[in-house]
Formats: structure tokens, C-alpha cells, sequence
């Protein structure tokens, strides 16, 4: 509902529109009167309007200032004046001053009624478009969230970009880290109190200690966290530059660097031992070049998530670093990778690279972690393939990468490569029989999320972005498992609930054209007719 205030020293000119207009029937709630330009601002501090009628000469006060004072702190109201004097001065400054209308007096009522329902109607209009808008905000930002954690996966799997994709990604994910930048990654597991909760409580328990850890780390650093997929969170900090600048005037950048850093993990520590009452365990790699250095910095946070045991804080710089363990994954990491001989299915040079592997690795030695380290990285390659397949890895192996299920895997060379020769040939034989599956499960996606939104926003793009595929490859699979291009059957699916909600609802031609994502009502009664034979006005009315 709307309220109103009419302002005028001559009150019977107020008392008489209150009386005569039929206000209710325009939808206006409540009529405020007031004598004159500062009583008006009074009542407007304590009683929000949405619509000002003020003459224009006024002692003390003109309503010329009062819309002014009125634009600058309300400036959504919507302002009309009234006045006697029809000088021209009068107009071009009402004009100047944005005001909605402008009146004579004697008010006739059929006038005002008329410049009142165009003022409603505005902002109606106004409120409608807000409201669109901050929707879109709504699922922009979960969109975004998805990609973010998309993106962050593929990079700790190994996924390389080029510096401009990953800039564009940075950018349009608003991802506050830079290209070429120095980081570091947390790796952070839950302490044992929180793995007595059950999986809802745990990821609400992740999503606190993520806040914290933002919060913690955002005042001197650009931070980006997110779930990993074995099971701990992230955490990528870069210095802000304001911070580096500082840092740098230290006689020791690196010294002070690394003071700043464990200052912020002793507070980050408490903070989640005071608010979420339980501990963390932190792996804190070395610093890299965000982001190629992301995989290789995941994986070395990983080797020592697996033979660290406790809660505690771990500075990987710490350690003394045995390069034999380098050298043996060389021909794992080096083009072409391990994860693009898999999405290609070369089978056959996917199991020579990882032979290749086990023989360096025997060469140098079998120690836990070197094992741990191989291990970690031919599980992920295995990971990121089978879930760009759309498949979770208990489908291919009921025991997943679940080290738990059978921790004999890390205790040699034989038993860790035995073990991944045998998941490749699983991979090999369920990947290779589910390619028909796999596209069959893309295209019911696609159709699922086409008929739950058809609003402007969705495209080809915007639901390629959601399937984490590329839109022309998209366009090719739907168009090879259906027979009909992914564009014309989200405007099949459109004139489908055009044509339900012409026969089954009341709803105006423009309403639909709105809902459907349409912005131009000729546009949509152009494309009905293409497809019905009938405009929207002729279907409803033969």
C-alpha cells in the first residue's frame, strides 16, 4: 500500500482533497496533511511516504525547497506541486528539481486523480524492478558460489589455465586473488570433537570456520576458501599490497612474512576454539605462484595431512624436503598429464605415464611419504575425471579412494601400483561403457534446469556455466542425443508455458512476456506466432 502527504498553508485546500479523492480505490493507504514545509519534513522523519503534494508558495518555506530537501534524503519519493501561479519560471524549476507533476490550482479532480495514478503506477513499476533486480542479485551470487567452488576444484585436481582465462574467471567469479601473485594454502581438517557430529553439523561447522578463517585473514590478506575434495577445507592467501609494502621495509621480508602469517593462524585457532568450542588441524604449504602452483601446493598439503597425526599447526617450509620424491612424480605432472590422457580415453598411455611413475619411485625409494605423495596424486587425477563423467568414485569402486577401507595401498610400491593399475582398468571399463550414460545424464540435467527457470538469464551459456561445460561442446551433445539445438528447445519450452498460462491463467500478454525473460511484448508475440501460428491476442481471443 502507498501513503501520501499533502502539504499546503491554506489547509482547507488539503482537508478538501482528503475529502473529495477516492483514495482507497487508488490504492492509497493512509492521507498525511501537513500546513507547511517544516511540519511536512517533521512528519516525514517519523512517518516514511511515497508520494509529496505540496504548493509551491508557502511562508518560510517554498515547496520548491521542500522537494529539493525531500530529493536529497527520500530520494524515491515521488513529488508533485500544486500551485495557483502559472509562471513559467515555476515549471522549468520543477522540472529542474525532478518533480513528477505540476498542478494548477483550482485542482480539478479528474486531473489529479489522473497525475496521482500515473505517480502509483510508477512506483509500482519502481518497486517491480527493485524486486527483479535483487532476485537476480539472489541467484547471481549462488550461481557464483558454484562456480567458485567448480573452479577450485579443478585447480586443486590439476586443471591448468591460461593467465587470461583465469583472469576472466577471477574477475567474473569475484575472486579478490591475482594472477602471477605469491600465495599460500591452509589445508584444514576438524578436530575430533566435530567428527563425533553428524554430516549436516559438520557442514555447518565447515561453513563457520570458513567465515572465521575470511574474517581472520581478510584484514592483511586476499583470501579464497572453499571445500577440497578429499574431505578438508582451503584456504589460498595472498598479501594485499598494502601489506606487502609493509612487509618489505622489514630487514627480513621473508622472516616478517612468516611472523604476520603465524600470527594470523594463532588467532584464527582461537577464534574457532572460542566460538565453535572445538580444534583444527592446519597444513600451511610453501609459498608458490598462485595459480599454477595450486595442484602442486595441494598435493604436498595433502602428503602431510596423510602421515601428520594430532591437531596441530604444520609449516611445510619447516620440514626437511626429500627431492627424490620431485623427481618421481616429473613424469606424472609433465605434459601431456595424467588427467588428459584420462578425459581423452588413451587408456593405454595413461597406464605407461603411471608405469612410468612406479618405476622412477622404485628407483628412489619407497619411504611412507613418497608414497603418500603418489598416491595423493594419481587419486586426484582418478577424481577429476570421473566426476567431469558425472560419476562419484563408490560407482566405479565401492571403497571410492577411501584409504580407511584399505590402508594397506600406501605400505609399498607394488601394492600402491597394483592398486592403481587395477582402478585405471575400472575407470577404463565403466567410463568407456557409460559414455551413452554420461551424455543421456548432461541432457536430463539440462532439461531439468531449463523447465525450473525460464526467466531472462537463461541461455546456452548460463546453463552450460551450471553443467560446467563448454556451450558450443554442450550445444553438440544436446543436439546429438536429441536431434533439436539446446537454443530452440529453451524456446520450445518457453512457448510451451506461454501457451499454458494464456489458456490457464489471467495473467496480462506483457506479465508473460516478463516472466518467459522476454523484454519486448512484440518480440514474444513474433516468436508465439512463429511457433503456433496464432499471436497471443488471437489464441486468447478467436
Amino acid at each position: 500500500m502507498i501513503d501520501i502527504m499533502l502539504v499546503d498553508d491554506e489547509t482547507y485546500v488539503t482537508e478538501s482533497l482528503a475529502k473529495t479523492i477516492p483514495w482507497a480505490e487508488l490504492g492509497i493507504r493512509q492521507v498525511i496533511q501537513a500546513s507547511s514545509a517544516a511540519e511536512a519534513l517533521l512528519l516525514m522523519e517519523r512517518q516514511p511516504v511515497d508520494i509529496l503534494v505540496t504548493d509551491i508558495r508557502m511562508p518560510d518555506m517554498s515547496g520548491l525547497q521542500l522537494i529539493e530537501k525531500v530529493a536529497q534524503q527520500w530520494p524515491n519519493v515521488r513529488c508533485m506541486l500544486l500551485t495557483g501561479h502559472s509562471d513559467f519560471e515555476y515549471a522549468k524549476r520543477a522540472i529542474q528539481l525532478q518533480a513528477f507533476d505540476y498542478i494548477l490550482k483550482p485542482v480539478d479532480d479528474d486531473e489529479f486523480v489522473v497525475s496521482l495514478t500515473n505517480a502509483i503506477e510508477s512506483l509500482k513499476d519502481e518497486w517491480e524492478q527493485a524486486e527483479k533486480f535483487n532476485k537476480l542479485v539472489y541467484y547471481r551470487k549462488a550461481d557464483i558460489a558454484v562456480l567458485r567452488s567448480s573452479l577450485l576444484r579443478d585447480l586443486l585436481l590439476g586443471r591448468r589455465l591460461s593467465a587470461k582465462a583465469a583472469g576472466e574467471k577471477l574477475a567474473l567469479y569475484e575472486i579478490p586473488l591475482r594472477i602471477e601473485d605469491s600465495a599460500v594454502m591452509m589445508l584444514i581438517q576438524l578436530g575430533r570433537r566435530f567428527a563425533e557430529m553428524d554430516h549436516h553439523s559438520i557442514s555447518l561447522m565447515e561453513y563457520a570456520v570458513g567465515n572465521i578463517a575470511e574474517e581472520v585473514f581478510g584484514g592483511q590478506y586476499d583470501v579464497w576458501h572453499g571445500k577440497a575434495p578429499h574431505d578438508c577445507l582451503v584456504l589460498i592467501a595472498s598479501l594485499k599490497p598494502e601489506t606487502e609494502k609493509r612487509l618489505m621495509q622489514e630487514q627480513s621480508f621473508e622472516k616478517a612474512r612468516r611472523a604476520e602469517l603465524e600470527e594470523a593462524v594463532r588467532l584464527f585457532r582461537r577464534h574457532v576454539e572460542n566460538y565453535l568450542k572445538g580444534d583444527i588441524s592446519l597444513v600451511i604449504t610453501e609459498w608458490f605462484t598462485f595459480p599454477d602452483g595450486v595442484s602442486a601446493a595441494y598435493r604436498a598439503g595433502l602428503g602431510a595431512i596423510g602421515t601428520t597425526e594430532g591437531e596441530g599447526t604444520v609449516f611445510l617450509e619447516d620440514a626437511a624436503h626429500d627431492r627424490r620424491t620431485a623427481r618421481s612424480l616429473d613424469a606424472l605432472y609433465k605434459p601431456p598429464t595424467l588427467i588428459h590422457l584420462l578425459e581423452s580415453k588413451q587408456w593405454d598411455a595413461a597406464g605407461r605415464k603411471i608405469a612410468e611413475v612406479f618405476d622412477e619411485l622404485e628407483k628412489s625409494g619407497d619411504s611412507r611419504e613418497h608414497l603418500y605423495e603418489v598416491y595423493f596424486s594419481v587419486s586426484n587425477a582418478f577424481m577429476y575425471v570421473v566426476h567431469k563423467q558425472g560419476h562419484y568414485m563408490h560407482q566405479i569402486d565401492h571403497a571410492g579412494l577411501d584409504l580407511l577401507a584399505d590402508p594397506g595401498i600406501v605400505l609399498s610400491v607394488g601394492k600402491l601400483r597394483a592398486w592403481a593399475a587395477g582402478m585405471l582398468e575400472k575407470l577404463r571399463r565403466e567410463l568407456s561403457a557409460s559414455d551413452k550414460h554420461a551424455r543421456s545424464y548432461i541432457v536430463s540435467k539440462v532439461q531439468e534446469l531449463v523447465s525450473r527457470d525460464l526467466g531472462g538469464e537463461t541461455s546456452v551459456k548460463t546453463i552450460a556455466d551450471r553443467v560446467y561445460l563448454h556451450p558450443v561442446y554442450l550445444s553438440k551433445i544436446y543436439k546429438a542425443e536429441t536431434g533439436e539445438s539446446l537454443g530452440d528447445y529453451i524456446i520450445r519450452m518457453r512457448m510451451e508455458r506461454a501457451l499454458y498460462l494464456l489458456k490457464h491463467t489471467n495473467k496480462k500478454i506483457y506479465e508473460i512476456t516478463a516472466e518467459l525473460g522476454y523484454q519486448n511484448p512484440q518480440y514474444f508475440s513474433k516468436m508465439f506466432k512463429k511457433h503456433y501460428g496464432l499471436t497471443p491476442n488471437e489464441f486468447r481471443d478467436p
